[in-house]
This record gives C-alpha cells, structure tokens and sequence, in this order.
C-alpha cells in the first residue's frame, strides 16, 4: 500500500561519538509529506541495511480520503505493519478484504503485482510499510499475497513477530530467506537485549514512541542503522525512558546491487525491463483496470 515511488530522501546524521555495545552509525527522522514520513529509499539507507531497502510510517488522527490508490511493483516484496485503524485492501491475485490494529499484509510481487488499499475514515492510522529486496531466483516468481490477523502473529511479552523468527517463534509468512523483522514494546525504565540469528550482519530500528537508548545514542521518532556485526559483537541492547514502541529489522545482508525504477527494484538492468514489461501487462487486466480507476 505504498503511495510514493521510490526517491532517495532520508536525512542522514552522524553518529556520536561515544558508543555502547553495538554502535548507531546513522540515524535520521526521515521526511514527511502529509501522512508519510520516509525514512529509508534504496538510495541512501537501503544500501546499508539491504535486503531492507524502504521505509515509510504512516500516521494520520483521522483517515479521509483516497488511502492507497492501485499501484504497481516488482521484484521486491512489501510487508504493511497496522498497528492502529483499519483499512480495506486489495491485489491484483484477486484477494481483498480488510486489515484491523494488528495485522499484516505481505505483498512478494515477484515478476510483477497491482495492489490498493482505503483507511477506514475517522480512525486514527499508524503504520509501517517495508521494502524487502528478493534475490535473484524470486524476482521474477509469481506474485504471492498474505494478509494476517492480529491473533495469528506470534508473539510474546513485549516482541511480535512480524517476518521470519526470533528465538521458537515463527511468523506464518512464508519467507525462507534469513530475514528477522519484530514489533518491540518496552516499558518506561525496561531494558531488553535482542541476539541476532547467526548469519545476520544488518541491523536497524525506527522508534515511534517514547524516548529509547540505544547503542551510542538517544532515538525518538527516528531511524537508526547499526555497525554490521555478526555473533556476539551484533548484539543490540536497548532501553526505555518512558514507554517506548518500535520496529526492528536484522538479516544477512543482500548480495546484488539495487537497480531502481519508480516501484520496482530488481537486480540488473535486464531484470528490472522484464519487471516494468510484466505490471504493465497486469496493468491493463480489467480487474485491474477498475481498481485504477477508483
């Protein structure tokens, strides 16, 4: 349900200079237009952190308007985190139904998907949307959607597991890459250690409540990119001032450059024209066309 093409706009601050534990060496508050605030886009954090390569949070009082109007992707996957409001949805797989606080929906669009989406007017709605780059023998994959409700995330005390797995749990959605991306609430004065899976070297966080320490560093409503860091040494420990809510992502990190079109990102110049070619053929489907039209 992404509503802006890809653009490389996040401001990027430097570290300070003392660090604890595992070190932030960038951070930023993104941009914000209207709703949206940008934090990540392929051409700036995206290279660090990939296979994450965009971030936008979405938060509004009071939903109105035309939501997420039909738009297309390729080669990548997008991973919506609702976690307050409710929203229609739609793709291009012929599945439609509606999001509530909590749930999410998982977009691999593969050789080339539309999807759409409409808030419920006057709720308050807050949200992720992420960007995962796929490897090269999913790219061009049939496009496959999930959407999960609230009481079949896996979770347990203060973490949710939004993709892939931390610790027993596992979420539902059916991504086998070495990928870790958790919903994280702490209380006020809370510490809490997060071990990345072995293998993982790229880690992140975006905090949207409270104040939080972490690292070298005191975060609020921002985007933090740690050192790459495997086993012990890529341990994250973080702590509360005040209640604190976050997303945080680690992984191994993606092997190919990131080819970018305007919803697409792809891992060569040839892969990214076979994507364009292929959703704007689905494009012109009359199921499709009628979402657009909307």
């Amino acid at each position: 349900m992404t509503v802006a093409a890809v653009s490389s706009v996040a401001h990027v601050a430097p570290a300070a200079a003392e660090t604890k534990g595992r070190p932030i060496v960038h951070r930023t508050r993104g941009q914000t237009h209207g709703p949206i605030t940008r934090l990540m886009s392929p051409g700036d954090l995206g290279e660090l952190v990939k296979p994450f390569i965009f971030l936008d949070r979405f938060e509004v009082d009071a939903a109105r308007g035309r939501g997420f109007p039909a738009h297309p992707h390729s080669g990548i996957a997008t991973h919506t985190t609702l976690l307050e409001g409710a929203s229609s949805y739609g793709d291009a797989t012929g599945k439609s139904g509606r999001m509530d606080a909590g749930s999410l929906e998982w977009m691999r669009a593969g050789a080339g998907v539309w999807h759409w989406g409409t808030p419920e007017p006057g709720r308050r709605i807050l949200g992720y949307q992420l960007w995962v780059a796929l490897p090269s023998g999913l790219e061009h994959a049939p496009a496959e959607s999930a959407y999960i409700e609230a009481g079949d995330v896996p979770g347990s005390g203060n973490v949710r597991v939004l993709l892939g797995r931390h610790g027993a749990m596992v979420s539902p959605i059916p991504y086998g890459e070495a990928l870790t991306y958790l919903h994280v609430t702490l209380r006020d004065g809370e510490t809490w250690t997060y071990p990345p899976p072995e293998g993982h070297d790229v880690a992140w966080l975006a905090v949207h409540r409270g104040r939080l320490h972490a690292g070298n560093a005191v975060l609020e409503r921002e985007m933090a990119v740690f050192a790459d860091a495997k086993g012990e040494a890529g341990r994250i420990t973080l702590r509360a001032e005040g209640d604190v809510e976050l997303v945080l992502g680690s992984a191994a990190k993606h092997p190919h450059p990131l080819v970018c079109g305007m919803y697409s990102v792809h891992t060569s110049e040839a892969a990214l024209a076979r994507g364009e070619a292929e959703i704007e053929r689905i494009g012109r489907l009359p199921h499709v066309m009628d979402a657009r039209r909307r």
